[in-house]
């Protein structure tokens, strides 16, 4: 899996990692409240520790955790970038956007 953030997600997530020593990015395959599995939203989380199922994703920005067992929800080839107008982050693959206002929560 490769993953890139665009220089503008990485400004605006150096900014909320800054004050966050010790912490980590995740991609979180999220379905509280979706009732289904397969009705998931992707995230952003900071978080303070690993889970068991994590495994690191390298980026070319820092390395990612995301869920082993929800690795098939996403696509091979992923950017990660920040839209302005809509204050949010969008998480896209050449075939499809997978979230078009992926939020980044601190989880930790």
């Amino acid at each position: 899996m490769n993953i890139t953030f665009t220089d503008k997600a990485m400004e605006k997530i150096q900014l909320k990692l800054s004050d966050s020593k010790g912490k980590q990015l995740k991609l979180k395959y999220d379905t509280e409240g979706c009732g289904c599995v397969v009705s998931g939203v992707s995230a952003l989380w900071i978080v303070s520790e690993r889970e068991e199922d994590d495994i690191n994703i390298s980026t070319n920005f820092q390395p990612l955790l995301m869920e082993k067992t929800k690795q098939v929800f996403f696509d091979e080839e992923m950017t990660i970038d920040f839209v302005k107008s809509a204050n949010s982050f969008m998480l896209k693959s050449p075939n499809q956007i997978l979230n078009p206002r992926m939020s980044l929560v601190d989880k930790s």
